[in-house]
């Protein structure tokens, strides 16, 4: 059985992490690196790096963070960000980064995927989506980190890019992004079933037991937090004992 993943998730700004944490025995809260050491001595399975003002404002991934991150840690990482062609990829592997994650790139440009599996395999490529509900349309994914409503409907879009070649989904709900209500399971797991490769959970999370639901009700393979863990609301020891004694597999 596949061990669930649990994903700190680091947004990025400026070279400097944007939501705030409190840190004992870290010089300085804000620093990407620091914290990525951190996280990964807490055993955390995997790391998830967005600069999330690279889409908006058409710059570039820092690929000297994404270098000093990969000096420090031992645990896969994935960066995102920015990214729209092969080139920005390979400058972004070479750094150091085990995964890339694009979102509004391979919305304009679906090729993209298929390049990108093609040129570095798929377990290099994750797309993320980026997916609201409303009465109106339903589950739609969403572009240009969430401000653009596309004509997608989130399940058909996950097989289409998993079609071209992608090797991962990184699904996040804006409805419950940042809500502390729960993941959204229902088109979590519409999508996990709907596709062969992994899903990550992403947006919601709130306490232990809703990890324990991504896994177990959702069928996601892993879950992703960002406030929780950088706010110390939630340790990911603890949290990986409390989802071993639900019988859920994961690495201690």
């Amino acid at each position: 059985m596949l061990t669930k993943r649990i994903i700190p998730c680091l947004d990025i700004k400026n070279g400097r992490t944007v939501k705030g944490v409190r840190f004992e025995n870290i010089r300085d809260a804000g620093d990407p690196v620091e914290l990525a050491k951190w996280y990964a001595g807490q055993g955390a399975d995997e790391l998830v790096f967005l600069d999330i003002t690279a889409t908006n404002e058409e710059r570039k991934t820092f690929a000297e963070l994404v270098r000093d991150i990969a000096r420090h840690i031992d645990i896969p990482f994935t960066v995102g960000g920015g990214i729209s062609a092969v080139a920005d990829v390979e400058v972004l592997l070479q750094a150091g980064a085990d995964k890339v994650s694009i979102n509004s790139a391979a919305i304009r440009n679906p090729q993209l995927v298929e390049d990108l599996a093609k040129r570095f395999g798929s377990q290099c490529v994750t797309v993320a989506i980026d997916t609201k509900y409303t009465d109106a349309t339903g589950w739609k994914v969403y572009a240009r980190a969430g401000t653009v409503e596309t004509e997608h409907a989130t399940v058909d879009w996950a097989r289409q890019v998993i079609d071209l070649g992608a090797g991962e989904i990184l699904l996040t709900s804006m409805n419950n992004d940042g809500t502390k209500a729960g993941f959204a399971l229902d088109i979590t797991k519409a999508v996990s079933e709907a596709v062969s490769v992994p899903v990550v959970a992403s947006g919601g999370a709130g306490t232990m037991q809703h990890f324990a639901d991504a896994f177990q009700v959702a069928h996601a393979d892993a879950a992703l937090a960002a406030s929780l863990f950088h706010f110390r609301e939630l340790s990911i020891p603890d949290l990986k004992q409390f989802l071993k004694a639900e019988g859920i597999a994961v690495r201690v």
